[in-house]
């Protein structure tokens, strides 16, 4: 086991953004707080035959990339904010990290190495946060209410002041917010309140979501009226799941975001699924078109489609596209959105359980030129198992795709799906990046293309 007075040379960083070493027996450590190229002790707190785990507790030789966080919260210390992990990292080595990970995911978990690497996607690393979840807690014993994210290895809330990756006028909301929820009858029934921004000319529209787990009494609504009108924010109930999210009063601004490099804007509701990063996404979408290339002749398919993210835009360039999502509520919102933007001729959508597909749905869909695929955390397996059981019994009648764009936010199951596509399905993987979607977290997301085997 490593000693507490033992120096140890850390060599890399992991996903989860440790340091890792060996010490004098061999064994890996992983450090929380080291950095590549710094000789660091360590106050080790699990170990294991093959590795052990600690917490750096001092530092002699210090990485030219170790910068100052930017946040008050950050740290190692008990009561540190759990949001972010990397912010001791400089920006630009964060990016040079996440696309590592994901070039070390694909090479070593499916044996695919990418012909290209494409430049990482990155923006600004402050103030970018437009959707997040934020726990509530009364603190009866301090006298306080705690409202932000959860301590770093622990269910307690942070006792957050700022938070610099939310957009500005966000964190301005913190400390208002413990006093409003301080203040009202049912403050210990108010377990968290979800943040989500649109964008509209006149400025950002605040939309918060307060999930309240009893009737709220009428001076708590009034307290949440007079917040609102106060600090220009919408107010949205959650008595019991997700189904149950409604406004407080009608009217004012609805959400939306746009991706003006298409004339598309897609509303949404606060609890929609939409990428926290506005900007990011706007960039994003734009590479995987450009990657699509989809021409005016050509039929797509975009796989897990959401509200139309990638559908809408795909419908300005090409003949149709059809988008499949799983969820029949959220079809129905991509074809209201389809009509709002002008393409509802040329963007269809089905419902279906995208976890469970089999070859002959991918047949009954149809031959597709192109396909987007952009998967949860769980990845796309059912659909690049069906697509490499039909390569090894090709159907009368029905072609796979020439390209495929798969927009991953998960370097394993991304892995695992390539690792079907180039050996099973005849791909090859021509190119990858990363997308820095979260800054200052060790969350992977990437753009990965494979192209059709000429000799297929």
């Amino acid at each position: 086991m490593t000693t507490q007075d033992e120096w140890l040379k850390v060599e890399s960083i992991d996903l989860e953004a440790q340091g890792v070493a060996r010490n004098a027996e061999g064994k890996v450590v992983f450090i929380e707080g080291a950095l590549p190229g710094e000789e660091v002790q360590v106050r080790v707190g699990r170990s294991k035959n093959a590795w052990e785990q600690g917490v750096m507790s001092a530092l002699r030789h210090e990485s030219s990339l170790r910068v100052r966080p930017g946040c008050p919260h950050f740290g190692l210390h008990a009561g540190a904010c759990g949001g972010c992990k990397m912010q001791h990292l400089d920006a630009a080595a964060q990016v040079a990290v996440k696309q590592r990970v994901l070039e070390d995911n694909l090479l070593h978990l499916a044996k695919v190495r990418a012909e290209n690497i494409l430049r990482p996607i990155e923006g600004p690393a402050w103030g970018y946060r437009f959707r997040a979840r934020l726990s509530v807690r009364h603190v009866p014993r301090k006298g306080t209410v705690l409202v932000g994210f959860h301590e770093r290895k622990s269910r307690y809330v942070a006792d957050m002041q700022v938070c610099p990756v939310l957009p500005a006028a966000v964190s301005a909301l913190l400390m208002p917010l413990r006093a409003l929820i301080g203040s009202m009858d049912q403050r210990d029934r108010v377990p968290q309140i979800e943040l989500a921004i649109g964008q509209r000319l006149e400025g950002p529209v605040i939309a918060l979501v307060l999930r309240h787990l009893e009737p709220l009494s009428t001076a708590d609504a009034d307290r949440l009226r007079a917040f609102g009108a106060s600090h220009d924010v919408q107010w949205w109930l959650q008595p019991k799941g997700p189904e149950t999210v409604h406004r407080l009063d009608e009217g004012g601004p609805e959400l939306a975001y746009a991706l003006p490099e298409f004339g598309v804007t897609l509303p949404f509701e606060p609890t929609d699924f939409t990428q926290v990063n506005h900007p990011i996404n706007s960039v994003l979408v734009g590479r995987a078109l450009r990657l699509l290339a989809p021409a005016a002749h050509e039929r797509l398919i975009d796989w897990f489609c959401g509200l139309g993210n990638f559908t809408l835009p795909i419908a300005t360039r090409a003949r149709e596209v059809l988008g499949i999502e799983g969820s029949e509520t959220l079809v129905q919102r991509s074809r209201d959105n389809a009509r709002r933007n002008g393409l509802a001729a040329k963007a269809r959508f089905a419902a279906r359980n995208l976890f469970d597909l089999a070859p002959a749905d991918l047949v009954a869909y149809g031959t597709a030129d192109k396909w987007l695929v952009d998967p949860p955390r769980e990845g796309a397996f059912a659909l690049a198992k069906s697509l490499a059981d039909l390569h090894a019994a090709p159907p009368e009648g029905w072609a796979p795709p020439r390209r495929i764009v798969y927009v991953s936010c998960n370097p394993a199951t991304l892995a695992r799906d390539a690792g079907l596509l180039v050996h099973q399905a005849g791909y090859r993987c021509s190119a990858a990046g990363a997308v820095n979607m979260f800054p200052h977290t060790a969350h992977v997301e990437s753009v990965v293309v494979f192209d059709r085997q000429s000799s297929v």
